[in-house]
């Protein structure tokens, strides 16, 4: 499937990205990349599908429209973040060539979903008499991961200016700690802006690219991706005259503020391309954090733009190198700051707030909880993932509970319809405030397929169990001995039972691989950025090996240059 999707993918930038561009000269198909590829790979899962169908099999021929039926809807999702539009039937037989003169572009759902808005912010105004160094968040763990470094430089007499686009009440920045950190928003308007895209409105011309035995017509594709286009999506989907509004509004910014460094810990989505793509026709350096771990799998888009890549281990370099897009791209070992302050975590306030939220949910408390750190997923995918772990609860040795932590980004009523039966393991979910983070060094052990609460847990010593079918992704911990794959309940059954007869479990230490853990490395990202402010040609330093909690003083290293 990858494969055709990117067939697909390069048939549209050849013939089609030209077809509309900011007044700053991006495209529209590199800034709204990760959604038009999204939309992409719902129509090829559907053809492949087609061509799977016996029916078809036997007897292959057009498919034929149910009469006004939208051509792009959307799907069932436990994100807010992230809305799934998929393709139709209709769709697909209308981009494989049907008439179509009685279908709407966009299904009524599509049609009815309210526009979302930047909440209230800080004016930007605070930012006229300039500063050092401009970073753009639009989500809660962006925050998490770019706040430290700030407050690092902060320390070293650097201004700092925080743009914040969540269109999310849930995944709004804190206020800064430093005063020498301010924080903007927008006019709550901004992702509001719906209406059409008419350079996409092209008249069809001719042009196919084959999917399988498919012929798949460009024009009409590229109607169906105008509906996604013209569609007010928030902040991690918005439309193109959002989009257009929001770098108008960064050239201010950046005008004013006249920064030396943006930072971002996004550069794929269309917001961190248009915040990068601003930067470097302004002269301003672009440094990009890791927030999250990567897989070859792990991206809708993987495509990197700025001019220096920081990630968390070594095995994260060649993926950044084989990422990155920028002609002098530098990749920087340096862990991730949101982790910095997991040596400092409580173990006993966490496990009382484990205790209390099961006997509170259940009327009992465990002798043993494991915490599920959930994934936004589709329903389908995370009633599987909730049934392996149910059944390897009831299957283990020792007296085990489930906390259920939903993701950041997880609707809250995404477990409100879980079996409770007698017979089964003690169940609750914790705060979505709180989460996995908050919650998973009081835990005996952790699940989960891919969250980065994986990495933590195995940096504070609790056990990782890596679950989902074979063949799904997962981040790879039990590669390097950091966790148990579990791809049934039997699995799930083994891995905690071994746990139970086991008093303490052993301490493992964690590979450099997988994350680079010093416990500063918010101050070795500040002075990555300062070093680079001040001179072009600063060769990189040796990566030191201290242990958590060493001397800040000692030299920091900025990781290894591949490029």
């Amino acid at each position: 499937m990858d494969e055709h999707v990117e067939r697909v993918m390069d048939a549209l930038e050849a013939h089609c990205a030209h077809l509309s561009a900011t007044p700053g000269g991006a495209g529209w198909l590199y800034l709204q990349h990760v959604p038009v590829r999204r939309l992409v790979t719902q129509l090829v899962r559907k053809l492949m599908a087609l061509s799977a169908w016996e029916p078809f099999e036997t007897a292959p021929g057009p498919i034929a429209l149910v009469p006004y039926q939208g051509l792009v809807g959307v799907r069932s999702t436990s994100s807010r973040e992230y809305r799934s539009y998929t393709v139709s039937w209709s769709g697909v037989a209308f981009v494989l060539g049907a008439p179509a003169p009685h279908n709407p572009l966009r299904s009524a759902p599509l049609r009815t979903l309210p526009a979302p808005q930047v909440g209230p912010g800080e004016p930007s105004a605070s930012v006229g008499l300039g500063c050092d160094v401009v970073a753009v968040s639009w989500s809660s763990r962006h925050a998490a991961t770019l706040l430290p470094v700030l407050d690092a430089l902060a320390r070293e007499g650097q201004r700092s200016l925080l743009i914040d686009l969540a269109t999310d009440a849930a995944e709004r920045s804190p206020a800064p700690d430093s005063e020498a950190v301010a924080l903007c928003s927008p006019s709550p308007d901004l992702f509001g802006l719906d209406g059409a895209v008419e350079g996409l409105r092209s008249q069809e011309d001719g042009a196919v690219v084959r999917v399988r035995e498919h012929t798949v017509l460009l024009g009409r594709l590229v109607r169906l991706l105008s509906a996604v286009l013209e569609t007010s999506g928030g902040c991690t989907q918005p439309s193109w005259n959002s989009v257009v509004a929001a770098e108008a509004w960064l050239d201010d910014i950046l005008a004013a503020a006249r920064p030396h460094t943006m930072l971002v810990s996004n550069d794929t989505s269309p917001l961190g391309a248009l915040a990068v793509h601003a930067a470097e026709r302004h002269g301003v350096t672009t440094v990009h954090v890791q927030h999250g771990a990567w897989t070859a799998e792990s991206v809708a888009w993987p495509t990197l733009h700025s001019r220096h890549i920081v990630v968390m281990g070594e095995r994260d370099v060649a993926l950044a190198h084989t990422w990155a897009q920028h002609p002098d791209a530098e990749v920087h070992v340096l862990g991730q700051p949101r982790f910095d302050g997991l040596a400092h975590l409580d173990r006993e306030a966490q496990r009382r707030y484990l205790a209390q939220l099961m006997e509170t949910a259940t009327g009992s408390e465990p002798a043993r909880i494991l915490v599920w750190a959930c994934q936004p997923l589709g329903p389908d995918r995370l009633r599987a993932q909730t049934d392996l772990l149910m059944d390897g609860l009831r299957d283990a040795e020792g007296d085990w509970g489930l906390v259920i932590a939903p993701h950041p980004a997880q609707g809250a009523d995404a477990f409100s319809s879980l079996p409770r039966n007698d017979d089964g393991p003690l169940v609750a979910v914790a705060d979505p405030h709180v989460g996995a983070r908050g919650c998973l060094a009081g835990a005996d052990a952790l699940a989960s397929a891919y969250s980065t609460c994986g990495i933590e847990a195995a940096l504070v010593n609790v056990p990782v169990l890596e679950i989902g079918a074979a063949g799904e992704r997962t981040l790879g911990l039990a590669d390097h001995g950091l966790a148990s794959r579990c791809t049934n309940a039997d699995a799930v059954a083994g891995a905690l039972s071994l746990l139970a007869r086991t008093d303490q479990p052993l301490s493992r230490p964690v590979p450099d691989a997988v994350c680079r853990w010093r416990g500063h490395s918010a101050s070795d990202i500040a002075h990555l950025i300062l070093s680079r402010a001040h001179s072009s040609t600063a060769g990189p330093h040796p990566v030191h090996h201290d242990v958590p909690g060493a001397d800040h003083a000692q030299a920091r290293g900025e990781g290894v240059r591949t490029r």
